[in-house]
């Protein structure tokens, strides 16, 4: 398949050279038994390609999160899944920006050369959902810790990092001055809070996505963990949001070449009443369309990057990209698999694994409701429905 453009060729290129060791019979045996690709993780980080977000300063490489879309969006080309490991690019960013320059120095070098894990977000909660104001979580101050209990869900990767960024009340709900007042940010060092307050569960899901539950019982954290401000933390979270959507848009649009490469090559070589199947326009055209919708997503998603490197609020623009990228990806998943007919079912095309774990962009980050509803309300002004 031609791209219209490619930014960052030499990324590119030597991240699709390490997937090339990473091929489809690797994924497919991790996915039958739900591993976490421990090999995957630590090539990507000895190649620096997990820390190209963190400033040089602090021994990473210092680009834009336009390089960073370039790393992930060719993973998910070349077959592989960065969402075994994606969050250990953009986590970090609530340290790096809010962060004391303790908190940077202690945690930022080690999180750069793989020393340190920082891949698990800890927002969502059974009973609140993508309602984040609602969360329950409660950490109050009990001399120089707080004292954590609560709940979290869809939690990944908790089982395979070493640190967790922590959203969690300080006041109550309705002792805060506005719903989103009130919540604050702790660093919790998941190493020593596993047996002494904190049980993790794992989620079994349709996707090999090292999905967890988190329990909280009287968990200790250290006051020197506090990220910012005390009841600050929903704007330090709000920060960390466009970053993450933008990512996952990449990643979309990874999904889509990789579907659209597949679905064209099967077509021009597969026969059916002596003639290739990509000769008939009813075969032909869906993926011709598949092409146009991802490219006009990928436009989105390097528009939204762009605004996000050079500072500008991009937040409409972040979600707009996310919604649009998860939508043409899993339109080429679908078309993917109708146009291999029985082998787009079966396990050694890969074309199912994937179909899979693309449909999990429409829900998550945020779901494609959601993301109509900011338009509708911040940008066409419509009253708000809840």
């Amino acid at each position: 398949m031609l791209d219209v453009s490619e930014s960052f060729p030499e990324i590119r290129d030597a991240v699709r050279k390490l997937c090339a060791q990473f091929p489809g019979e690797y994924w497919r045996a991790l996915d039958r038994d739900r591993t976490y690709p421990t090999q995957f993780v630590q090539a990507l980080t000895q190649a620096g390609f997990l820390s190209v977000l963190i400033p040089e300063a602090y021994g990473g490489s210092g680009l834009g999160l336009a390089a960073a879309t370039a790393v992930l969006e060719e993973i998910h080309r070349s077959g592989c899944n960065g969402g075994a490991c994606h969050a250990q690019m953009y986590t970090m960013g609530t340290i790096l920006r809010h962060g004391s320059d303790a908190q940077k120095e202690a945690y930022l070098p080690k999180i750069a050369t793989g020393e340190l894990r920082l891949q698990a977000f800890g927002v969502t909660e059974p009973t609140a959902g993508t309602d984040t104001t609602r969360i329950s979580t409660f950490a109050r101050r009990e001399g120089d810790h707080y004292v954590v209990s609560g709940q979290k869900l869809w939690i990944s990767r908790a089982e395979h990092s070493d640190l967790m960024v922590l959203l969690c009340r300080t006041t109550a709900r309705e002792d805060a001055a506005k719903p989103s007042d009130g919540m604050s940010v702790l660093i919790v060092d998941l190493r020593e809070a596993v047996g002494n307050g904190l049980t993790i569960r794992p989620v079994r899901t349709m996707l090999n996505h090292a999905t967890t539950e988190l329990f909280f019982d009287e968990l200790k954290v250290p006051v020197a963990n506090l990220v910012g401000q005390e009841g600050k933390g929903f704007r330090y979270i709000l920060d960390g949001m466009n970053a993450e959507r933008i990512l996952i848009a990449s990643e979309c649009i990874g999904d889509g070449k990789f579907f659209i490469d597949r679905a064209s090559a099967y077509a021009k070589e597969r026969e059916v009443f002596g003639r290739p199947i990509g000769q008939n326009q009813g075969v032909q055209f869906p993926i011709a369309r598949a092409y146009v919708q991802l490219t006009a997503a990928g436009l989105m998603v390097d528009k939204a990057a762009t605004m996000f490197d050079a500072g500008e609020p991009c937040g409409t623009e972040a979600n707009m990209a996310k919604m649009v990228a998860s939508e043409a990806s899993w339109f080429a998943a679908d078309m993917a698999v109708q146009t291999h007919g029985g082998f787009g079912f079966a396990e050694d095309y890969d074309i199912e694994r994937k179909f899979r774990e693309t449909r999990l962009y429409q829900v998550a980050p945020i779901s494609t409701n959601l993301i109509l509803s900011h338009v509708a309300t911040h940008v066409l002004g419509m009253p708000k429905s809840f």
